[in-house]
């Protein structure tokens, strides 16, 4: 298979495969601004969100890694960033503007909406002309970076689709590019053998350290049963899975035999240490999770399922596998990569890898993904407590 995929190589040396013109609201009362500029320019796309007014600490920290994490992903050409007030809108354009890619920020206080439409919309107006010249170019596969996430598991995922998204981990890791997963809640019962597979020790301490905050913290100081009645869910006891235990372990096989998590990131966190794979504290709800790995930096996300989820993100491409049959046929609108032959010993979860592999290279270089076809833009911020 050829190692080369055709992208935009962007202007801090990043490797995208999407080229959107985004029109990012800061907050939850800029989003009809943003969707009226959206409306008036064709060729962009508005990202509303329920958040942005009154957070603080760390709540606060989280979103704007995650806003200005948005702008930076290297599937976005430019930006056009929309607050009700210039501090924060300032603050966003200029963590985008330091990727060097083009961004424009406007406050709608002392101009009200129809003047700041009407000058974000000539701005937009330029970024698509601007986004609309720009060509792919042969980059290397190792340039691009892939999370994972599994979503409505069943029996089917730790045995088929979560191996083969390992098995593709495992061939690509090494090659170079950067991986990642999380799930934090979702680790609950396999959590000595996440630890394990730190690259060393004070790595490992440092996630356990992690897993446990989130288990003492928040699971346990609130919940009324077992993870507060929502792992597994209702969909994944449908499927089969009876415990946690078991769910953790098929979530598990997405990081393969062979890889070892090199360090963690916090919510929306870009690493820093380069290639390799890395383990993003991150909630387990499919959007929120996908939303905070593409506010991260990836620029593709590779999503197992067994009984069928049909999330998807504004600027990620998400590629579903499933080993569900039944999925398939009933959901099969939804599926990118069939891996039901693993189930049925027609199919090597090695072949799946290398099937899975030829499905990241077809949509790195403009293939449409189910989700994309079908309008699914899940965009869902995390929000860690209550608004001041």
């Amino acid at each position: 298979m050829s190692d080369k995929i055709m992208g935009y190589r962007r202007e801090n040396g990043r490797v995208g495969v999407r080229n959107h013109v985004i029109i990012l609201p800061v907050d939850d009362i800029s989003n009809a601004a943003c969707e009226s500029v959206c409306n008036n320019i064709k060729g962009t796309m508005a990202i509303p969100h329920a958040y942005g007014r009154l957070q603080f600490g760390e709540d606060l920290d989280v979103h704007f890694r995650t806003i200005i994490g948005t702008g930076a992903n290297p599937n976005v050409a430019a930006v056009v960033v929309i607050g009700i007030e210039p501090d924060w809108t300032q603050k966003i354009v200029d963590g985008i503007a330091a990727t060097g890619k083009p961004v424009f920020g406007i406050s709608i206080e002392q101009k009200g909406d129809l003047e700041t439409v009407r000058q974000a919309s000539w701005k937009a107006k330029e970024f698509v002309h601007y986004a609309s010249e720009l060509q792919r170019e042969e980059c290397d596969i190792s340039e691009l970076w892939i999370s994972t996430k599994c979503g409505e598991s069943d029996t089917t995922t730790g045995l088929g689709s979560c191996p083969t998204v390992g098995n593709m981990y495992d061939k690509l890791i090494p090659q170079g590019i950067t991986g990642f997963f999380g799930e934090t809640s979702e680790i609950t019962g396999a959590e000595h053998i996440c630890k394990e597979r730190a690259i060393n020790e004070e790595v490992g301490e440092r996630w356990h350290a992690m897993w446990k905050a989130y288990q003492d913290d928040v699971i346990f100081a609130h919940q009324t049963d077992d993870l507060s009645d929502s792992q597994p869910t209702k969909g994944n006891i449908l499927g089969g899975l009876t415990t946690i235990e078991e769910k953790a372990l098929g979530n598990l096989e997405k990081i393969g035999r062979e890889c070892k998590y090199i360090d963690i990131l916090e919510p929306a966190e870009a690493p820093a240490k380069g290639e390799g794979l890395y383990f993003m504290d991150s909630s387990s709800a499919a959007a929120e999770c996908v939303t905070l790995m593409a506010a991260g930096g990836a620029v593709l996300h590779t999503f197992p399922t067994g009984q069928g989820n049909v999330v998807g993100n504004p600027i990620v491409p998400v590629i579903k596998i499933t080993a569900n049959p039944r999925t398939v046929r009933t959901m099969g609108e939804h599926v990118d990569v069939d891996v039901t032959g693993i189930l049925t010993r027609e199919k090597t979860i090695d072949e799946a890898g290398d099937d899975l592999i030829e499905m990241i290279k077809r949509t790195a270089n403009g293939r449409n993904t189910a989700a994309e076809a079908l309008g699914h833009r899940e965009f869902s911020m995390t929000k860690l407590y209550r608004s001041a």
